[in-house]
């Protein structure tokens, strides 16, 4: 929402001595783009804290301070009108009434009353009007009058056009259009008498007022009503009434009352001054035609035709808007003889008449105004002039004028920094002002001050601080004497005074103060506390600081007690940046110079303002996150951190026109920071409790009672108290696995070491057993070879005596007996049992020897195999010859055929192939 400021001059009765023109409120523009709803706005309400409800031609607009929110009827029907009664807001539109409340979540839903009507069919009507009254609430149309009590309706009717209603007296009237007026009587409303003056004229509008009963006409004006006798308002405004064409009529304190019109804006009429002032398109207002009025906390709610105006009534602060733009950014103001002047970019004007005026031929930038033995001299772009209304007379033609200011201890010289140096103004005896150029300085001085009569500071715009010694007829320099980078820091607009006979100076944000013992600049304690902050004006007893830099604060200050800030936001965004300036009225009125006119302040009026002002509370409005609005009802809100991502929420205090506020959370990420708006986004912040405590911040500065606002981010899926459970499970689950990894690996491990030691123990008695039986195979071996040795020997001894016998064979008696041993002793030679039991040990040791052999050598005989096995033994062939009972050279033969048979090299033994074998 963007409100356009169309501000101007509240009426004052002290002011009246001081300006000759009428000065008006301040009036706040709400544009259509700015509610986004349609132009019209046919009634306005406000409620307890403020807030604003207007009948709106696209629904009901409510408007908080912060935001426009337009709700809808369910048919999408014309609003007509509006009331606030309790907490409910009353609303009529076409063959509709009912209510809107407010639900815990801050939004506005409707009911409707109109099913309570029985044995009565709406024939067109729109309600155009919402009273209460002893504890009933009637709905007026143009035919008709509901009545709405304990939950029932009563329909009244009426003969002919109702066209308003009002209470008075403890009665309810309503206007018969033309007809005359009516009262309430035993449920139907009478006629009263003795009203001839009223019948053919339109009734418009009716108000009590001071025990009157008020009564406008639509093109006739008003009448009054008092007593049982009516007669026509004997006042000069009535004349403006009856040619504006009167719409409507609301008392507002203190004894004042409002008109509004249709062709001519609002006229506020004082009571006790007699006096009243206009307000239309041309003073402010978006509109000339008024469709309603409400008045609530010295503000009045004008719902127009084009958009919605609230105009202050009682401001403290007031404004002169220019909204022409012809005279642009003023620089001064100048009270004399009655007349107001003020000095602009664009020339010199005056008010006259309650009208603005132009001094013929003042065009250009004025720099200055100044009163000298009440005559007015203006510093201007092209030289310096001596002003009246009429008139204006070239006193210097050196360009520029920046400022006169008066020489100490002389009544008839002052001195004028311009653009090219400084000139001197010195009245003579008949009364006429001479000037002359101060020899010596050839360069811009925008400020002087006088540190003696003879010695003056002069501040460069750009190359900062000069002291210059002046001669005794003040017309030349004697001596200057030039501060550098070493004493200040920058010098770039800087600014030079004289306070209390010390000369100050600032420069950079910093307050510096000469010390003329030292002949050195240092800083000044004085004004420590408001560094950053330029003076804008003094005289000695009373200081105006302005924060230029930052917050566009305003200080006003005596150094002691004193102490009063002025914060107004409409203020600061007029201010004219660097070239701010306070002209003084009287002890009480300032006039502060702004970028589109001026302001006024009224410190008294002010001070009364913020002594009986009690800052209020800010309201929470609505509280989101990226998916949801929350219930108002809750203490703390809870939000999920899947939606905290951007949280949002807005608090106002409606009856305030564009308040400040601070706030400050609190939590797991903390801050704190002035705010134009109630409307707060916070972002990204981690999960936690969090408390925000914003308060609303006065004009003066002051902060309120917070309101406390409390939230809980909860924490990430992966950090909630599941998710811990969880965590805590599986780290539980991981000991576990851990544990059981460990277990089985060292059960892996003992049965490896056990399968080992297993391996071990059976490698070994595999070894063992290995052993063993290369024992027996040994033992065995050497059984064979034992065997086989004895065998040989055995037959070796047969043989031995077989050839004894054959050598004695002459010596048997029969050649039958030597035949028959020497079979015996062959016999014993190649016995069987011997090879027998040869090839079962053999066997035992050799087990398939001879098969190998046999199926890689088929053609071998068992002789062969004979030879083989005693050769796979190792036996010589003296000791084969024996065991086959054939000679050594029977064995020799016999192996050299085997060796043929079995294919072998003569360069290899054997013996060897067949161990190998």
């Amino acid at each position: 929402m963007k409100c356009y400021y169309s501000i101007i001059f509240f009426l004052l009765s002290f002011s009246n001595a001081l300006f000759g023109q009428k000065v008006l409120p301040p009036i706040y523009n709400y544009k259509i783009f700015d509610y986004q709803a349609a132009s019209q706005n046919w009634d306005v309400a406000v409620d307890d804290s403020g807030a604003l409800y207007a009948a709106n031609n696209k629904g009901l607009l409510y408007y908080n301070g912060e935001e426009w929110v337009l709700n809808k009827l369910p048919n999408n029907t014309i609003i007509r009108s509006v009331r606030v009664i309790d907490d409910k807001i009353f609303t009529g539109s076409y063959e509709e009434f009912g209510y809107w409340q407010k639900n815990e979540f801050g939004l506005l839903d409707y009911t409707s009353l109109t099913h309570l009507i029985q044995n009565y069919t709406f024939t067109n009507e729109e309600f155009w009007q919402i009273i209460s009254f002893n504890d009933a609430i009637f709905f007026r149309s143009f035919s008709t009058v509901y009545k709405y009590k304990d939950d029932k309706i009563e329909v009244i009717d009426v003969e002919g056009v109702v066209t308003d209603m009002a209470a008075y007296d403890n009665e309810l009237y309503i206007a018969g259009g033309g007809t005359g007026i009516y009262k309430l009587h035993d449920k139907q409303f009478i006629s009263l008498s003795n009203l001839e003056a009223l019948l053919g004229k339109t009734i418009i509008a009716m108000a009590s007022i001071d025990h009157k009963l008020f009564i406008g006409t639509k093109l006739n004006g008003c009448y009054v009503f008092e007593n049982g006798i009516l007669q026509e308002w004997n006042h000069p405004i009535n004349k403006e009434l009856k040619k504006h064409q009167l719409n409507d009529i609301v008392p507002y304190p203190k004894d004042k009352i409002a008109f509004g019109t249709i062709k001519k804006g609002v006229f506020l009429y004082d009571t006790v001054q007699d006096s009243y002032i206009n307000l239309d398109r041309e003073t402010g207002l978006q509109n000339n035609t008024v469709l309603s009025i409400f008045h609530y906390d010295n503000q009045l709610w004008l719902g127009l035709d084009n958009g919605i105006d609230r105009i202050r009534t009682n401001a403290p602060i007031t404004y002169y808007t220019d909204f022409s733009g012809a005279v642009g950014t003023i620089y001064d103001i100048a009270y004399v003889d009655d007349v107001l002047y003020i000095g602009s970019n664009t020339g010199i004007y005056f008010f006259e008449d309650d009208a603005l005026q132009f001094v013929e031929n003042s065009q250009g930038h004025v720099w200055d105004l100044k009163v000298i033995d009440n005559e007015l001299f203006a510093g201007h772009n092209t030289g310096t002039f001596k002003v009246s209304k009429n008139t204006l007379e070239l006193v210097s033609s050196v360009s520029g004028g920046y400022q006169i200011v008066k020489v100490p201890e002389d009544d008839n010289s002052y001195l004028q920094g311009t653009y090219i140096g400084i000139s001197k103004f010195s009245k003579n005896t008949e009364g006429v002002w001479e000037v002359q150029p101060i020899n010596g300085v050839q360069f811009p001085v925008k400020q002087l001050c006088f540190e003696s009569k003879h010695i003056v500071w002069a501040a460069h715009p750009y190359k900062g601080f000069f002291r210059l010694r002046l001669n005794k007829a003040l017309d030349s320099v004697e001596e200057i004497q030039e501060f550098v980078h070493d004493a200040i820091p920058n010098n770039y607009n800087v600014k030079v005074y004289n306070v209390k006979n010390q000369i100050v100076l600032y420069a950079d944000g910093i307050w510096y103060a000469y010390n003329a013992i030292l002949n050195k600049i240092e800083v000044f304690e004085d004004f420590v506390k408001y560094k950053g902050n330029e003076l804008i004006y003094n005289d000695g007893d009373y200081f105006w600081f302005i924060d230029n830099e930052n917050s566009k604060e305003i200080f006003y200050t005596n150094l002691r007690d004193e102490n009063l800030s002025i914060a107004e936001n409409v203020l600061k965004k007029r201010l004219v940046p660097d070239a701010e300036n306070v002209v003084k009225l009287n002890d009480s009125i300032f006039m502060l110079t702004l970028n589109d006119g001026f302001a006024k302040i009224n410190l008294k009026k002010l001070n009364s303002y913020l002594d009986n002002f009690k800052v209020p509370k800010p309201q929470l409005t609505y509280f989101k996150d990226e998916e949801h609005r929350f219930s108002l009802v809750k203490e703390n809100f809870q939000i999920d951190y899947k939606n905290s991502q951007n949280i949002s929420f807005q608090v106002a205090s409606p009856n305030l026109t564009k308040p400040r506020y601070f706030y400050q959370l609190s939590g797991a990420k903390e801050q704190a920071s002035y705010i134009d708006s109630g409307t707060l986004h916070f972002q990204n912040l981690p999960h936690g409790f969090y408390e925000v405590n914003i308060s609303t911040v006065s004009i003066d500065g002051k902060i309120s009672e917070p309101k406390i606002i409390s939230f809980t981010i909860a924490p990430p899926w992966y950090l909630s108290v599941v998710s811990k459970v969880v965590y805590a499970l599986i780290f539980l689950m991981i000991i576990f696995l851990v544990r059981r990894y460990n277990r089985k690996k060292l059960e892996r491990r003992q049965r490896s070491f056990e399968e080992k030691m297993d391996r071990k123990q059976e490698e070994h008695l595999a070894n063992l057993e290995k052993e063993k039986l290369a024992k027996e195979i040994k033992l065995k071996q050497q059984e064979l070879t034992s065997t086989t040795l004895n065998i040989a020997k055995k037959n070796e001894v047969i043989l031995e005596l077989k050839n004894m016998v054959v050598m004695n064979k002459d010596k048997f008696p029969s050649s039958s007996r030597y035949g028959s041993f020497i079979k015996k002793l062959d016999k014993s030679v190649n016995d069987s049992e011997d090879w027998k039991r040869f090839e079962v040990n053999f066997k035992e040791l050799h087990e398939d020897f001879f098969e190998r052999l046999l199926k890689e050598f088929p053609k071998l005989t068992p002789k062969d195999l004979k030879l083989c096995a005693y050769l796979k033994m190792n036996l010589s062939s003296k000791e084969i010859a024996p065991l086959m009972g054939i000679s050594l050279r029977g064995v020799e033969i016999h192996r050299y055929r085997l060796r043929k048979k079995l294919q072998i090299d003569t360069s290899e033994y054997l013996s060897s192939f067949l161990i190998t074998f």
